[in-house]
């Protein structure tokens, strides 16, 4: 599938679930409940992901979050950075930042500061919305998985360009454990349900290497299959990966504790 086609399979798709809840569309998770009490429930209603890589995140940091949607990572994030921190959401869907921008002034309010930002862009390129090596913590969920193959190995150094020496790049997603053959690749339905752009296990973890990361750690690598198609076992897992900086040290940033992260299996959501 290019790049057009992908882009157009996961705009058809995401677009009415930025207002009618779609549970097909990846697996929510179990988030800390304190953190949700200032989000209004349209945002977590519209929420599609497969992990929670905002436990990584710590006070006073830049945060960028991938492929933000109706914000929820971005929401809670922003509570976590606090006043002295700030969160970027970059997305290329019209609807899902409609929804985002529409309570941003909402939870702001309930937590006391305005320090989130939305931006309608390609992740694959965001020159002129984030500058090189600006952003402390990159987090995405469930995302990177829609790009089209041709374009990952341009997201990861996309991704390696604007983290901070020293900072790191948390991201959650949908991987298989083999390749997932070209049939499959060219269903827009799969496509964009989280399946057929997902990468195989091992190939995710390769591909923040080949983009410069270092001390690349798998955090989670659900042992139950999310779905299986075809005999192929899509799961959730959680990459944490760091950009050295100039005197060679690396922040893996906080590890709390995993168990409490468990993405839905089936249909269900959490």
């Amino acid at each position: 599938m290019d790049k057009q086609q992908a882009e157009s399979a996961c705009n058809d798709r995401y677009s009415p679930a930025a207002t009618k809840v779609e549970p097909a569309l990846c697996c929510p998770v179990d988030y800390d409940a304190k953190w949700l009490k200032a989000i209004p429930q349209e945002v977590i209603d519209c929420d599609y992901g497969c992990g929670d890589p905002s436990k990584y995140v710590r006070g006073g940091e830049t945060v960028l979050d991938l492929g933000s949607g109706a914000g929820k990572i971005c929401f809670i994030a922003s509570q976590v950075v606090g006043e002295s921190g700030k969160v970027i959401g970059v997305d290329m869907n019209k609807s899902m930042l409609e929804v985002a921008n529409r309570f941003a002034p909402v939870v702001a309010e309930k937590i006391g500061f305005s320090n989130v930002e939305f931006h309608k862009g390609n992740i694959v390129n965001m020159q002129g919305i984030v500058d090189d090596d600006t952003i402390d913590v990159v987090v995405s969920n469930c995302v990177l998985n829609l790009v089209s193959n041709h374009e990952k190995s341009d997201l990861f150094k996309e991704l390696y360009r604007v983290t901070a020496p020293g900072g790191r790049a948390v991201i959650s997603d949908i991987v298989a454990d083999v390749d997932v053959p070209k049939e499959m690749q060219e269903d827009e339905h799969l496509w964009s349900g989280c399946i057929s752009g997902a990468m195989k296990d091992d190939g995710f973890v390769q591909a923040f290497a080949d983009a410069g990361f270092e001390e690349i750690t798998v955090v989670k690598h659900e042992a139950e299959p999310w779905q299986t198609v075809n005999g192929i076992a899509f799961r959730s897992m959680t990459v944490v990966a760091c950009k050295v900086d100039a005197d060679g040290n690396t922040d893996s940033g906080p590890m709390p504790d995993q168990d409490e992260e468990r993405c839905c299996s089936g249909s269900d959501c959490c």
